[in-house]
């Protein structure tokens, strides 16, 4: 699919995403309407309050934004991380889906992979979008130069669980636009890859996740990696941004439970690498060609499916179905998104350069015996 057809849906779902994200943050000052609380419960409003509340264009009450003679100024440092945020939805989902359409059409045999893919590009996107923004946020506030790194990672880590839901439907409208733009197409051809080839490949993109996975994450590792800086200064304090960004989780030998519990728990993380192995097995043939950007933004993806696959399943372990149990559960969509950015990209890259070095093995022509004695003749 040509660039000028694939930007059609790209732009749509970007405007579909910007304006959700919008709405639910303009839905937030529901919440404070006498009588809410008491509808709704003092554990879901101050649920809904966490989800919409980074959406919200206008600050809310207790918000991080300065009381001083120069109010208005920070005021107006808020406005702009607000419009920062909604134009970075916007253009981080437009770019990620311009390629994905591109490379994975939604297309007969191709639509579930699409729209997966696009869901799981929408949460990255806004996850990127509240990253970018944050530092405007903190500015706002009047103590940017506080614990600065500390500051942005909390900011940076807020508003996911709204995007898993409505990147969703943003999803399945971006497949929607793709079919009605591509409809008098020609199906776009798959690419024949060695069956050995993708096996290497997509294991060894996943061992590039289960260092996070396995290594950095067993509680050890993952201690050292939070507390290796101490210190004042302004970027002195680095250990909550890297374990964002480093570690999908924190997990120790079997203390305190039974080891079958822990073995639950651990059944997660091998329900995580077998998506990404699985993805990246059957990607390079799911593409129309399997570039690197394109074989990055998949591994993301990727990596981001099995963190939904992953938590549903600690969900369906963890032997509780309290209301409120669920509304903890539910806030946990979206974690380790920032993590998947960085390792799915790394996977992607990995998975490709092997792509083709065990590809080009494959192709390599190998001379019989019977040629070899025909030369000697």
């Amino acid at each position: 699919m040509e660039y000028r057809y694939a930007a059609i849906p790209a732009v749509a779902g970007g405007l579909m995403l910007t304006l959700l994200l919008w709405w639910a943050g303009a839905s937030a000052d529901a919440l404070d309407l006498d009588g809410a609380t008491g509808a709704l419960g003092i554990e879901t409003a101050n649920a809904l309050r966490s989800w919409l509340f980074p959406w919200a264009y206008d600050p809310q009450a207790g918000a991080s934004v300065a009381v001083t003679a120069d109010g208005a100024s920070y005021l107006a440092l808020h406005d702009t991380a607000m419009q920062i945020r909604f134009v970075a939805v916007f253009l981080f989902y437009a770019a990620g889906a311009v390629l994905l359409v591109r490379r994975l059409p939604a297309e007969r045999g191709r639509v579930w992979q699409a729209l997966l893919a696009l869901w799981a590009w929408g949460v990255v996107a806004g996850t990127l979008a509240v990253t970018v923004s944050a530092p405007w946020l903190i500015a706002s506030g009047g103590r940017g130069s506080y614990r600065f790194l500390p500051q942005f990672a909390a900011l940076s880590s807020t508003g996911r669980t709204v995007l898993v839901p409505l990147a969703l439907a943003t999803a399945a409208w971006t497949v929607f636009v793709t079919r009605l733009a591509s409809k008098n197409a020609e199906p776009q051809p798959r690419r024949d890859v060695p069956a050995r080839a993708a096996v290497v490949a997509a294991s060894a993109g996943t061992a590039v996740v289960a260092v996070s996975v396995v290594v950095l994450s067993y509680q050890a590792n993952a201690a050292r990696i939070q507390t290796m800086f101490t210190g004042g200064g302004f970027l002195s304090e680095p250990g909550d941004l890297l374990r964002q960004w480093l570690l999908f989780g924190a997990w120790n030998g079997p203390s305190g439970v039974g080891l079958w519990d822990w073995l639950l728990v651990r059944f997660g993380d091998v329900l995580l690498l077998a998506a990404v192995w699985c993805a990246l097995r059957w990607l390079p043939g799911m593409l129309t060609r399997a570039s690197v950007p394109a074989m990055a933004a998949g591994a993301v993806c990727a990596v981001v499916l099995g963190l939904l696959v992953r938590h549903l399943w600690l969900v369906a372990t963890g032997g509780r179905t309290s209301a409120w149990h669920l509304l903890q559960a539910a806030s946990g969509l979206g974690e380790g998104t920032s993590a998947a950015v960085l390792w799915g990209t790394l996977a992607g890259v990995t998975a490709t350069v092997v792509l083709r070095v065990a590809g080009r093995r494959t192709e390599a022509p190998v001379p019989s015996a019977s040629a070899g004695a025909a030369a000697d003749g």
